[in-house]
């Protein structure tokens, strides 16, 4: 389970990296801070950007940590700048950047039980398949999909990263 998480967060964690220097150049192009995009959302309902990037990182930092038995590492969610929404994400990759393959072993079968759970719990397989990746891609996709919204010239590649393509 490590491939299908931990490598797949880290690798979409680093494009969103590259979505978020790709903004810088379209503001400084264009003449205005770059911070103006951390407060814009799809919908007056949803998180603004800054809140997706952070729930991007806490939903791989938490599932590598309840998969691998470690307990993830605290962020304060008071980043409200882009070099702070940067760091943010070296952080988190940072952090997965310490989990090993023979960390999962257990995985499939463990208990997580989220702090939002209230007591319950899920087996790792339906933690990974129920909660983590969808939520991951949920706020990846609209971190992307907010950034791409306000202009910012970024497309599939950006957002998929390097592809093995072979002959």
């Amino acid at each position: 389970m490590y491939a299908e998480t931990v490598f797949q967060f880290k690798k979409i964690l680093q494009n969103m990296d590259g979505w978020l220097a790709k903004a810088a150049a379209h503001a400084d192009q264009k003449k205005f801070d770059v911070n103006n995009y951390t407060t814009l959302r799809l919908a007056p309902d949803m998180f603004p950007l800054t809140k997706q990037i952070q729930s991007s990182c806490d939903a791989a930092k938490f599932c590598g940590a309840y998969l691998s038995g470690q307990t993830a590492p605290k962020h304060e969610d008071n980043e409200v700048t882009f070099d702070e929404l940067r760091a943010r994400i070296k952080k988190a990759v940072g952090y997965l950047d310490t989990l090993k393959l023979e960390n999962f072993k257990e995985s499939a079968t463990a208990r997580v039980s989220p702090g939002w759970a209230q007591g319950k719990w899920l087996s790792g397989e339906d933690y990974i398949l129920t909660v983590a990746i969808p939520n991951f891609y949920f706020h990846a996709t609209t971190a992307y999909a907010i950034l791409r919204h306000a202009g910012v010239d970024i497309g599939k590649m950006d957002y998929l990263g390097s592809v093995n393509m072979r002959d």
